[in-house]
C-alpha cells in the first residue's frame, strides 16, 4: 500500500485500515479548515514557481513594451544635445539642483528640442545663461541633432530670445537643407497625477536617454534662475540628471507637456531623490512666440 508516494508495512495497513472512516461531527470543521488551508498552500507554491519572465509579461504585456520603444523612436529624433564652443562633451554638464538649503545651479551644457520647422530650439536659460561669446560678441553654442534620415549632425547655434523668469530661452540653427523633426506639443492643462511620463534627454552627456515616470504632482512652486517664483510647476519621479536640463517631458501619446528643468537634492549627497520639475507645455507655448519675434517675453514688453 502507497499512501502519499511512501510505501507501507504490512503492520501499519492493518493500522490505517483499523482508522474508522466516519469521523465525529465535532472534528469535521477543523478538517475542513486544514483542507482548505492545504490548498492554499497549493496554490501558493504553484504560483511560486512561476518564472519571472511570466509574472513580467502579466505586469507589462509585450504590446505595452512595444508602444513604448515606439514613442522613443518617434520623439528621440526632435530632442537634441547643447554644448558649449569651448566645453568638451561631458565637462559641465548641467542641470538645475534645488538644494535643500539653497538654489544651487552650473550653467554648461544640456538638452533641448526643435520647436518649429524653421529651426528653433527650446531650452532653459540657465543652460545658455553663460556660453561663450566669439569674435562678434554673440554668445554661440553647438547642437548635436538628428535629420529626417536620422543622422546625427552639428550645428552652430546662436541665441535669439530669452526668458529668465521662466527658465526658458530659444536657440536658432541654420537648417537650409537639413530637414528636421519639430516635437508634437500637447496641454499642461489636464494632467492628472499619477498619469505615466518619459523625460528624454543628455544626462551626463549620454545622448538620447529615456527615463520612464509618473507625474507625481502638480502646482509646484520652484525658484527661477531671476530670484522670481515658477508656479504651476509639474513634479515627476521620472529621472531628470545633469544634462537634462531643457529636454521635454512626454505623455504617453507622444506629445510634450512639460520642459524638464531642475532636480531636488540634498547638497553633497549624490543621490537622486525622485523629485524632480518640469515647466509646463502651456506656459511654454505663450512664452515662445514672444522669443522667437521680439527676444524677450510678453512680460517685458507690457
Amino acid at each position: 500500500m502507497v499512501v502519499l508516494g511512501v510505501v507501507v508495512s504490512p503492520q501499519a495497513q492493518h493500522i490505517l485500515l483499523s482508522i474508522p472512516t466516519k469521523i465525529p461531527p465535532q472534528y469535521c470543521t477543523r478538517r475542513k479548515a486544514l483542507i482548505f488551508t492545504s490548498s492554499l498552500f497549493s496554490s501558493f507554491i504553484y504560483t511560486s514557481h512561476h518564472s519571472p519572465a511570466t509574472a513580467f509579461q502579466i505586469e507589462m504585456p509585450q504590446q505595452e513594451e512595444d508602444r513604448l520603444v515606439h514613442l522613443f523612436q518617434e520623439t528621440s529624433p526632435s530632442v537634441v544635445f547643447i554644448k558649449d564652443l569651448e566645453l568638451a562633451k561631458g565637462s559641465n554638464d548641467s542641470t538645475k539642483v534645488l538644494a535643500d538649503d539653497e538654489n544651487a545651479k552650473v550653467e554648461g551644457t544640456g538638452s533641448g528640442f526643435i520647436w518649429d520647422k524653421f529651426g528653433h530650439i527650446v531650452t532653459n536659460y540657465h543652460v545658455i545663461a553663460k556660453l561663450a561669446t566669439d569674435n562678434i560678441g554673440l554668445q554661440r553654442c553647438k547642437v548635436s541633432l538628428v535629420n529626417a534620415k536620422g543622422e546625427s549632425i552639428v550645428k552652430d547655434a546662436k541665441i535669439v530670445g530669452v526668458d529668465p523668469a521662466y527658465d526658458l530661452a530659444i536657440l536658432k540653427v541654420d537648417i537650409e537643407g537639413v530637414e528636421v523633426k519639430p516635437v508634437s506639443v500637447g496641454t499642461s492643462r489636464d494632467l492628472r497625477v499619477g498619469q505615466s511620463c518619459f523625460a528624454i534627454g543628455n544626462p551626463y552627456g549620454f545622448e538620447n536617454t529615456l527615463t520612464t515616470g509618473v507625474v507625481s504632482g502638480l502646482g509646484r512652486e520652484i525658484p527661477a534662475p531671476n530670484g522670481a517664483a515658477i508656479k504651476g510647476a509639474i513634479q515627476t519621479d521620472a529621472a531628470i540628471n545633469a544634462g537634462n536640463s531643457g529636454g521635454p517631458l512626454i505623455d504617453s501619446s507622444g506629445h510634450v507637456i512639460g520642459v524638464n528643468t531642475a532636480t531636488f537634492t540634498r547638497r553633497g549627497s549624490g543621490m537622486s531623490s525622485g523629485v524632480n520639475f518640469a515647466i509646463p507645455i502651456d506656459t511654454v507655448v505663450r512664452t515662445i512666440p514672444y522669443l522667437i519675434v521680439y527676444g524677450t517675453s510678453y512680460k517685458d514688453r507690457y
